[in-house]
């Protein structure tokens, strides 16, 4: 390795550590904070060593009852994925193999995401109001089907365009139908793919907050609408508040560690034809 190349490869490693940095501290800090009391959380100039607690994490348990809302947030997001997921799929696949619908549709489809959701909660909730399925978690689950659905079809359609039509071809002269062909050859293939849209949808469907204030009750609230409700006559509750974060992003983490490499190959699947 040349001198050139050796001051090229320290100042990308010094930018790969300063943003690592800008990225991580946040975080970090936010799990420090989970460990304070509520003394030392509100302390300034702020105390970086102290003597750990799980009184945020019991508090919000016990007092805020976060579990209900953590379950609540993991079966909306459980449910909208695995039904998303399968007619995503189909969509997507009649899209990119048999031009359903011509280009219009395909724009149509997109076309959706274009709105601000702020436009819509307000007509979704008078409708949902009438069906009577606001503060449910069967609601809540609809909508956000509803609103992730053209989405993951655009997605899934860039990754069955990358798969050759021989693939079909040739299972249909072996005598499959088209619905046999896609399920056993040409949906295993693009298991990357869906794989990483189904991480996507779930993401999506975990933090979102617009629809979950709007649409839900005391009994169906999710995880990101508990922790706007740290917010009280005192002010912000720092710890509770950053304790119910750690336990917010913790499946999100625990779920990238398990997936990691399928997810990596499913982002980059279709990059290249």
């Amino acid at each position: 390795m040349t001198r050139s190349q050796r001051r090229w490869n320290i100042a990308a490693h010094v930018v790969l550590i300063i943003f690592s940095a800008i990225i991580l501290l946040p975080i970090l800090w936010t799990l420090r904070t989970s460990f304070a009391s509520e003394v030392i959380a509100y302390e300034i100039p702020p105390r970086l060593f102290f003597k750990p607690t799980l009184e945020n994490y019991r508090d919000i348990f016990v007092e805020n009852n976060f579990l209900r809302y953590f379950r609540n947030s993991l079966i909306v997001a459980l449910m909208s994925t695995m039904i998303s997921i399968p007619l995503a799929a189909f969509a997507g696949y009649a899209f990119a193999k048999y031009n359903t619908g011509g280009d219009r549709l395909k724009f149509l489809v997109i076309s959706s995401q274009m709105l601000p959701p702020v436009v819509l909660v307000i007509p979704l909730f008078s409708i949902f109001m009438r069906l009577h399925l606001v503060n449910t978690i069967r609601g809540l689950t609809i909508s956000y089907l509803a609103f992730n659905l053209p989405f993951l079809i655009w997605i899934l359609m860039g990754f069955f365009e990358a798969i050759p039509n021989e693939l079909e071809e040739a299972a249909l002269i072996d005598g499959a139908s088209r619905f046999t062909a896609f399920v056993r050859v040409i949906f295993p293939i693009a298991a990357p793919g869906v794989m990483a849209a189904a991480v996507l949808s779930f993401i999506l469907c975990w933090n979102e907050f617009l629809f979950a204030l709007v649409l839900t009750g005391a009994d169906s609230s999710t995880v990101p609408v508990a922790l706007a409700a740290l917010q009280t006559q005192r002010g912000v509750l720092i710890g509770k508040l950053s304790a119910g974060v750690v336990m917010a992003i913790a499946p999100i983490v625990i779920l990238s560690l398990f997936i990691q490499k399928y997810l990596v190959r499913g982002l980059s699947f279709g990059a290249i034809k």
